[in-house]
């Protein structure tokens, strides 16, 4: 499988030095080996779901009871939790960490992926939720720390773009 089992093992592992334990997801290819140690791994708990907005409120709950999560999706699914985002992680303050899949960028091959990463980032600037690019395997630890600090700092989401460099080898 072309999917980066070396990026994203430093991506789990970053994860988890940032206190995460709870991780919410939809499968999805260039997540499959996240999901994967997610489910292997007794300190972590994954909460597998049918729709990207239910992982708002799994977020949200881990946060009311003193526990850092996760948000792991791609990008349509991310256009798809808007709603759970917008009326509820920013009116309530909720820090919610998103790790998406850069879907749709140069080198895609899946014509399906092409539209909605051609708009998650200026959906992102529109909402004005901060986001990072997660480009090169030097990247990840820091910007998942700095990512989980703001997210809690401002009480509000914060998004991580996976780029396609990162996460797939050709």
């Amino acid at each position: 499988m072309p999917v980066s089992a070396t990026s994203s093992t430093l991506i789990y592992r970053a994860l988890k030095d940032a206190d995460v334990r709870i991780v919410s997801a939809l499968p999805e290819t260039w997540l499959v080996h996240l999901i994967r140690m997610a489910e292997d791994d007794e300190e972590m708990t994954l909460v597998r779901l049918a729709k990207e907005e239910e992982g708002v409120g799994i977020s949200t709950g881990a946060h009311l009871a003193g526990m850092k999560s996760a948000m792991l999706m791609q990008n349509h699914g991310f256009l798809a939790a808007i709603n759970g985002i917008v009326s509820c992680g920013q009116l309530y303050r909720i820090p919610l960490l998103m790790l998406i899949s850069q879907r749709g960028s140069f080198g895609e091959r899946d014509p399906w992926q092409c539209e909605g990463g051609g708009v998650t980032e200026h959906v992102l600037e529109a909402l004005r939720i901060p986001f990072d690019k997660l480009e090169a395997p030097e990247h990840v630890a820091k910007r998942i720390a700095k990512a989980q600090t703001l997210a809690y700092s401002a009480g509000r989401p914060v998004a991580l773009l996976l780029s396609r460099d990162l996460m797939w080898e050709d």
